[in-house]
């Protein structure tokens, strides 16, 4: 009777292989790969080559691995608990399957899946935590690209954590409760103040933090991640981005942050609109202060969830002082700023040799004033100047660059939303940016870039701004 296609016809499981024989028959890139493979583990590997090719001769004298440099023989597999079939050579791999077999060990025919008794997996090692990866030998490709995904997700610390957790495994089952209170503990050691600790390199902080972790009966301290949404593509988020949406009890987030990017969180995350869009401050920036102030100070592990980069106008800076007067232990997560993104749309280089060796970053509201921000010496001067700004201050930016000396031929380049999809692109000079506030339908947060090096953007997907100039002066 064929299986359901849901049933798995190899069922996985972890050989153990510390200080066990394993033995590899092969003299190529086969044969390497598997040594590569089991030089993860603590198996002891022999190689049966009678030539060697010289990048498995090398590998194996650089990681003190045996090459038996004779023909096969039945006999070299005496002893082993694996058995790799890896020369390339039918017969021979034949053979080998065959003289494993009747030893009872188990074998794998590298690319010759009828043949294997196991399939070795795409592994993600943070031992002693193990991700394997199998597609039944068809798909190995596959494998490899799932792994990549899962590589990405988990971060390199993993492992630390884990051998961290071996030596509290043992106080935690005498000091904490079965059930709720030890299951608590556990998922607090593993996701907040002792996880955090070992990813930023402090053992002994962590080691602290699991010890008052166990004193309270597994009930968290709070925290607030102040995180960078990005300019609204949820695909450039970082990956620790991702992790700490998906860790959070709560999720504070701006009006600007698109939906599907708070939506990365936890499903039962409580989501808390901050607000903060021109002309619709649902809150005032106290008001958000004192929110994850109370919040962490309940034992929630929050998320600020801000447009772009936290510390680029995001009043972060408001937000980590209350939470240091309170005693709340905080971390920043960067995000793409909004000028970064709007350069990657237009592939437009910030820096250029022998053009432009600085940049800016100021909003459109420095220059409505009378006196003129300090950072205008340094666009006269060849720097690109990114401008957070609605099209609602064009003119103004415009006619203050233009009367502090900057030509009125610099190139310019617009970008209402970028990085999404429905992002609208427009270039021209410095004296075409005023035609941009008539541009009604631009809705969206809107970057402008100016300086000699936007010379060098693409403006292929682009809309030049003089076409709108042109017509209100026909107007």
């Amino acid at each position: 009777m064929t299986p359901p296609a849901s049933r798995l016809n190899a069922f996985p499981v972890f050989f153990r292989v510390e200080n066990r024989a394993v033995v590899i028959v092969g003299s190529g890139e086969e044969a390497l790969a598997k040594a590569r493979l089991l030089a993860q583990s603590s198996a002891v590997p022999t190689i049966v080559a009678e030539a060697p090719e010289e990048a498995l001769a090398e590998w194996a004298a650089a990681n003190g691995v045996r090459i038996l440099r004779t023909a096969y023989d039945a006999c070299h597999l005496a002893g082993a608990v694996l058995v790799f079939a890896a020369s390339g050579e039918e017969a021979l791999d034949r053979l080998v399957v065959r003289d494993a077999r009747k030893a009872g060990i188990p074998v794998n025919a590298v690319d010759r899946p009828e043949l294997c008794d196991f399939f070795t997996p795409a592994l993600v090692n943070r031992a002693p935590l193990a991700v394997a990866i199998g597609t039944e030998g068809a798909g190995p490709v596959l494998a490899q690209i799932v792994r990549a995904r899962i590589e990405q997700l988990l971060p390199l610390s993993l492992g630390r954590l884990a051998r961290l957790a071996v030596a509290y495994r043992g106080l935690a089952e005498r000091l904490l409760p079965k059930g709720a209170v030890r299951r608590r503990f556990w998922s607090e050691f593993f996701t907040g103040a002792p996880a955090r600790a070992i990813e930023a390199g402090d053992e002994e902080r962590a080691a602290s933090a699991a010890a008052d972790l166990i004193r309270r009966q597994g009930v968290a301290s709070g925290h607030v991640a102040l995180v960078g949404a990005g300019p609204g593509a949820g695909d450039l988020l970082t990956l620790r981005a991702q992790r700490l949406l998906m860790e959070a009890d709560t999720i504070v987030h701006d009006a600007l942050v698109p939906e599907a990017v708070v939506a990365m969180g936890r499903r039962d995350a409580e989501r808390i609109a901050a607000g903060k869009r021109k002309g619709c401050h649902s809150k005032s920036q106290a008001g958000i202060n004192a929110l994850i102030v109370s919040l962490a100070r309940e034992g929630k592990r929050v998320v600020r969830l801000k447009s772009g980069d936290p510390l680029i106008f995001g009043r972060a800076g408001e937000e980590m002082q209350a939470l240091r007067d309170a005693g709340v232990p905080y971390e920043v997560v960067p995000g793409v700023t909004a000028a970064f993104a709007a350069a990657a749309d237009f592939a437009l280089p910030l820096t250029l040799r022998g053009v432009a060796s600085s940049i800016v970053f100021t909003t459109g509201h420095d220059l409505k004033g009378n006196t003129l921000p300090d950072w205008t010496r340094l666009a006269i001067g060849g720097a690109t100047v990114a401008v957070y700004m609605g099209r609602s201050v064009a003119a103004e930016v415009a006619g203050h660059l233009i009367r502090a000396g900057l030509s009125p031929d610099t190139a310019v380049a617009v970008v209402e939303n970028a990085s999404l999809g429905h992002r609208a692109m427009f270039h021209g000079t410095l004296a075409d940016l005023p035609s941009l506030q008539e541009r009604a339908e631009l809705a969206g947060p809107v970057t402008t870039i100016i300086g000699d090096a936007v010379a060098g953007a693409d403006f292929s997907r682009s809309e030049p701004l003089a076409a709108r100039r042109s017509v209100l002066s026909a107007a």
